[in-house]
């Protein structure tokens, strides 16, 4: 039987994959002035907290495209980002995002309860010991940056 989790996940996702609907590839690199990171990092940068979440701590291999944890990983900024980085184009951050979601499904539904050894605590201070624990947590995140992406989306369409 699958966990709760996945069903909550792929909803959260969807959330995702709605809040940028009709963002074309300009927009998705436009900075709102006085941030770090337009909606390209957002996505991004969700694709690859929930891999470390859904894989690395478990001690399973990660799928991680070349110079991703370089862009998009925590205190990364859009800002200062190397020339040498390839941008994934939108398309190919979608794909990775729902293919990401079969591969959890896949690898943890029997593992939600394994205990990870050292556990980890967020800079926030939130202590995670098992994979039901980090996907919990990664709905929280999930849903903050889907609410940002919409927060800039009102931003940049705005000032057109």
């Amino acid at each position: 039987m699958e966990h709760y989790l996945f069903r909550q996940l792929a909803f959260v996702r969807s959330r995702l994959f709605k809040a940028v609907e009709g963002v074309t590839e300009e927009t998705a690199d436009r900075i709102p002035e006085g941030y770090r990171n337009n909606i390209r990092w957002q996505l991004g940068h969700v694709y690859v907290v929930c891999e470390r979440f859904a894989f690395q701590y478990i001690g399973l291999p990660l799928h991680m495209p070349e110079g991703y944890r370089e862009l998009f990983e925590n205190g990364t900024s859009m800002l200062n980002v190397s020339d040498s980085l390839a941008l994934p184009n939108l398309q190919d951050l979608r794909n990775l995002l729902e293919d990401q979601q079969e591969r959890m499904r896949e690898a943890l539904n029997d593992r939600m309860q394994t205990s990870i050894v050292p556990p980890y605590t967020t800079s926030g201070g939130m202590t995670m010991e098992t994979p039901e624990q980090f996907l919990s947590f990664e709905l929280y995140h999930e849903g903050m940056h889907t609410s940002v992406i919409k927060m800039y989306k009102d931003m940049l369409y705005r000032l057109n």
